[in-house]
């Protein structure tokens, strides 16, 4: 007699749980940037904030003493480090185009060149559309400060503009296009010579006028304040570090956001992003958009450090610099593209100091510079400081449960 006849339940008996395997340990990792890395990704929030204060203030009173190994012998120590600043916002913003997205952008030196036009057009004397008054949203001491956020939005909508039809092509198509916008901004800035005075450039641009004494009559961020000890170099210095901070803190909680995922998923495989859901030209046309912004206000400071303008200083050199930075620090990498402007930066101008024959050394920094990108290329193609993915959403709490010791996973057996 069967179970079916004695009224007994047909249900069969579950399925013997399979046996859970143990969990391989975590490979070392080799190098200091891993150690780093990993020590800083271990530490809380509030700590890495108790950390990196003060590293930050340790780094912002460099200028003010410069180490003798760092120190740049016939060239200000300060000016390097507020063009530095000035770099690093522009690594940062390309950083978002190039190695968030990877989108390959060669005139991104048009985005610098529209945020700093956009400061001497308006408060230059020998532009026709100065703006500058003794009174007023641009009253002469504080007009720089208020063409920044001017600067910001009319570079952003440049971004926007251009981005709208050109990021439908892809790779090389987008290089030529945006390399041309680049050399098309230039040309404007040197043929408009009603507007933009052409290659005599736009002299007298705003800046901060504070601290105005009998020792510096014009202000302490005027370039005429060249004086030992906290000079205009430092003060730029310190203005650029509050803005990298500010765009490091915007950019890092977006790369965190749905924004960050969608342009990593773009950069690894567009098509497959798409046919997963992602709207991507929304994303990529958001990424151009934000590091456009970011090149109008590092060119607003730049215009403000120099305060004067030709264009001779946006040509296609310049552009291909800018890229160097992101190459050479790491695409991805925030903290790897910082390092890379700070080469590009520090090195030529250290090198000024050594002389070879009738020249310096410095002169050849595009060699130099061409030389390293070829050894780059092939022995660590990933930079000098490679990006890390890590889980951007509950990262931290989905490793430590994935990543659950073998031992543990025995026990609880």
């Amino acid at each position: 007699m069967t179970s079916l006849e004695k009224g007994g339940s047909t249900t069969p008996p579950p399925p013997a749980a399979p046996p859970e395997l143990p969990i391989a340990p975590e490979r070392p990792k080799h190098g200091v940037g891993d150690a780093l890395r990993t020590w800083w990704n271990g530490l809380s929030r509030p700590m890495q904030w108790l950390v990196g204060v003060p590293v930050l203030a340790i780094i912002a009173i460099i200028p003010v003493f410069p180490p003798p190994l760092l120190d740049t012998p016939g060239t200000s120590f300060s000016g390097v480090m507020a063009q530095f600043a000035m770099y690093a916002l522009i690594a940062i913003g390309l950083n978002v185009v190039v190695g968030q997205t990877g989108l390959l952008d060669l005139g991104y030196v048009g985005f610098y060149a529209v945020g700093a036009y956009t400061v001497g057009l308006l408060t230059s004397p020998s532009s026709p559309w100065n703006q500058s008054s003794e009174n007023g949203f641009f009253s002469e001491d504080w007009a720089w400060l208020s063409c920044l956020p001017l600067a910001v939005a009319i570079t952003a909508l440049t971004g926007l503009i251009l981005g709208t039809p050109t990021l439908r092509l892809r790779g090389d198509y987008l290089a030529i296009v945006t390399l041309g916008f680049g050399e098309i901004v230039r040309l404007l800035a040197d043929n408009l010579k009603e507007v933009t005075n052409g290659g005599q450039g736009l002299p007298q641009t705003a800046y901060p006028h504070i601290g105005e004494t009998a020792e510096n009559p014009y202000g302490i961020f005027s370039a005429g304040n060249t004086g030992s000890g906290i000079n205009a170099g430092v003060w730029w210095f310190w203005v650029g570090m509050v803005l990298v901070v500010i765009v490091l803190l915007l950019v890092g909680n977006l790369e965190r956001s749905r924004v960050g995922r969608a342009w990593v998923a773009i950069r690894e495989d567009e098509d497959v992003a798409e046919i997963m859901g992602v709207p991507t030209f929304k994303f990529k046309l958001w990424a151009f958009t934000i590091g456009a912004a970011i090149g109008g206000l590092s060119g607003a400071l730049y215009a403000g450090q120099v305060q004067f303008i030709n264009p001779t200083g946006f040509n296609i050199i310049n552009s291909m610099l800018f890229l160097c930075m992101v190459v050479i620090g790491g695409q991805g990498n925030k903290i790897g593209v910082i390092v890379g402007a700070f080469i590009i930066v520090y090195l030529p101008n250290r090198a000024m100091s050594v002389e070879v024959g009738d020249q310096k050394l410095g002169d050849y920094k595009y060699l130099f510079f061409g030389l390293a990108l070829v050894a780059l290329m092939i022995f660590r193609p990933q930079g000098l400081f490679p990006a890390r993915q890590k889980l951007l959403a509950y990262g931290r709490t989905i490793y430590g449960a994935v990543r659950k010791p073998a031992d543990q996973i025995g026990g609880a057996k």
